[in-house]
């Protein structure tokens, strides 16, 4: 039987010409792409797949994206000290693989992680955005408060069923916890909301984003998003705003010896303890 080895791969990427993350027929997408050149390197058949920390939706960039994957263990060792310069030379300019290494016993790149942070990236000049920046920085057309917003974003902090705020897929559960969610004004102006939790359901980064921007804008009061979360169902007057100005930043993992308690905690369908 052939021995395998998992290997972490460190990347980033440019989000705005890719379908997002997930590997979809006919379709660019980062998974395709960087699978693509990964087994060409190491000559892989069958291919090998990579499995990702956060699924990026379709024009969502990331600077800190982890994933992994399962290679032979004489592939790898074929290519260890050339892989990360070889891929380069392959790669598209919008995505770069960084580091690739053996991973440490127990590593999954998705459920041993103990948190995402992500960064929404908006300018509220009158004028517009720097064009430098158009790709990865949202115009909104309003001057915002960023003392509200914050105000609102405390308000969400915890562990809650962010329902209100997701897309729902079958049999997920929409159980989060809400570690950071902060506003702050960046060198350049922007308003940057900084937001980190254990982990992400689907489009909930962008409708927070938009629900607070509602409340910067003056158009709703302070406890209007933590009342759409009470609620528990999808609120028509939350906006989920573009994936543009969306970056995943960081992953984080908890020390060596507990990936794998980390990992399997990770599996457990969260429900919300009622009393």
């Amino acid at each position: 039987m052939t021995r395998l080895v998992r290997l972490r791969l460190d990347l980033s990427y440019d989000g705005t010409d890719f379908f997002g993350w997930a590997r979809q027929p006919g379709r660019r997408t980062v998974q395709g792409v960087v699978e693509e050149a990964l087994n060409r390197v190491l000559r892989l058949d069958p291919p090998a797949r990579l499995t990702v920390a956060g699924r990026t939706d379709a024009g969502v960039h990331a600077r800190g994206q982890v994933a992994h994957v399962d290679v032979p263990a004489d592939a790898w060792a074929r290519v260890a000290d050339t892989l990360v310069r070889r891929l380069s030379g392959l790669l598209p300019p919008d995505v770069r693989v960084w580091r690739v290494a053996v991973a440490p016993d127990g590593f999954d790149a998705r459920f041993s992680a103990c948190a995402r942070c992500y960064r929404y990236r908006v300018c509220d000049h009158p004028v517009g955005v720097d064009p430098l920046r158009r790709r990865d920085v949202l115009w909104y057309p309003r001057p915002l408060d960023l003392d509200r917003m914050n105000a609102a974003a405390r308000l969400l902090l915890g562990e809650h069923d962010f329902a209100a705020y997701c897309r729902r897929r079958e049999g997920a559960t929409t159980v989060r916890r809400l570690l950071e969610l902060v506003w702050e004004r960046d060198a350049d102006g922007y308003a940057v909301a900084t937001v980190r939790a254990d982990a992400f359901c689907h489009s909930m980064v962008r409708a927070l984003v938009g629900a607070l921007l509602a409340v910067g804008d003056g158009r709703r009061p302070v406890e209007w998003p933590a009342a759409v979360l009470a609620g528990r169902q999808r609120d028509p007057g939350v906006t989920v705003v573009p994936a543009l100005g969306l970056t995943l930043e960081e992953v984080t993992y908890p020390p060596d010896d507990q990936l794998a308690a980390r990992a399997l905690e990770s599996r457990r369908l969260r429900t919300l303890s009622e009393g």
